[in-house]
């Protein structure tokens, strides 16, 4: 199945006044999202993935313990990234429905810990990555994060939350501050209604 670049759930300047600018949705969305578009396509065609469902191709072609991942798996993974990213955003969805609430509440000992804990993981990923709220194969829930493109599918978990902390993420509206990009992430732009839907 070929990849195919989705619409924004919400027009380019919607989060302007939320910390996330227009232009930077633009370079992100349009430039970086499509090209990891585009170049897995390319990669997938003519291969035993060329018809695939994205996440079989992730998990199908993610190496364990590998830090240099192929490029399929780079494109493919981040696309699928960037499609939960775009999700997980919004202007409404700002009040945490109560199951969601509790559920941090239950695992962290409060919602102002899990921030804690969810920025500090972004802000300790050496480099590229990606933070995750994250529930387990047994219904656990936990923080974590991931080098470059990889996600939770690799390692049988479903993303409840991620933040994409690569430069292009931020850098046009907090420059080199990424603590502070994480912590507008999760008191601007989070939609915490889509959140807790994919619980």
């Amino acid at each position: 199945m070929a990849f195919t670049l989705p619409d924004l759930p919400y027009a380019h300047d919607a989060l302007a006044s939320l910390g996330m600018s227009k232009e930077t949705l633009e370079f992100h969305h349009d430039i970086h999202h499509k090209a990891y578009v585009d170049n897995g396509n390319k990669l997938a065609a003519g291969t035993q993935w060329e018809n695939a469902a994205l996440e079989d191709i992730v998990t199908g072609t993610y190496q364990a313990g590998v830090v240099a991942q192929s490029g399929l798996f780079n494109n493919a993974s981040q696309h699928w990234n960037h499609n939960l990213f775009w999700e997980v955003m919004g202007p409404a969805g700002k009040t945490m429905p109560s199951e969601l609430e509790a559920a941090l509440v239950g695992t962290f000992g409060s919602v102002a810990k899990f921030k804690e804990d969810f920025s500090a993981a972004g802000a300790g990923q050496f480099g590229s990555g990606w933070c995750w709220l994250v529930k387990d194969a047994d219904g656990s829930l936990k923080v974590t994060k991931t080098e470059n493109g990889v996600n939770p599918l690799c390692f049988g978990q479903t993303a409840l939350l991620g933040c994409d902390v690569w430069e292009h993420s931020y850098y046009i509206d907090f420059r080199n501050k990424r603590p502070a990009y994480l912590t507008n992430f999760l008191d601007k732009l989070v939609n915490w209604e889509a959140v807790a839907a994919r619980m």
